[in-house]
């Protein structure tokens, strides 16, 4: 079961540039809404990006684990504070985040590069 997050990214990334050409003023606005929520205020963008991959993990997305996972990391977020958010995902979201925490630790492994064999 295990997806290459990597390849979702990339693919998603392009799905949504065909859709910003299809959809410009809606995914004009939801840019706007992403650069608000990300600005920095009381809480820092990698704690920002930890909720978001928290969020995801709940919901059960495969390219919004991919997106926010890589921003996660990007932006300093360190493998143990990934299981520990993942920990409070799968408490509040149950037995389905938690087979979702398990793909959105493969997902930070691969755009960090750490290999779990």
């Amino acid at each position: 079961m295990k997806k290459n997050y990597v390849k979702v990214a990339t693919e998603l990334s392009d799905s949504v540039g065909r859709l910003t050409k299809g959809i410009p003023q809606t995914m004009r606005g939801f840019s706007i809404m992403g650069k608000a929520a990300k600005t920095t205020g009381s809480l820092d963008l990698k704690t920002k990006e930890l909720i978001a991959t928290a969020i995801a993990v709940a919901v059960r997305c495969d390219g919004c684990i991919a997106a926010h996972a890589k921003a996660a990391e990007s932006n300093g977020a360190s493998r143990d504070e990934i299981l520990e958010m993942l920990s409070m995902a799968v408490y509040m979201g149950g037995g389905p985040s938690a087979v979702y925490a398990a793909e959105a630790l493969d997902a930070f492994d691969q755009f960090s590069k750490i290999s779990k064999k």
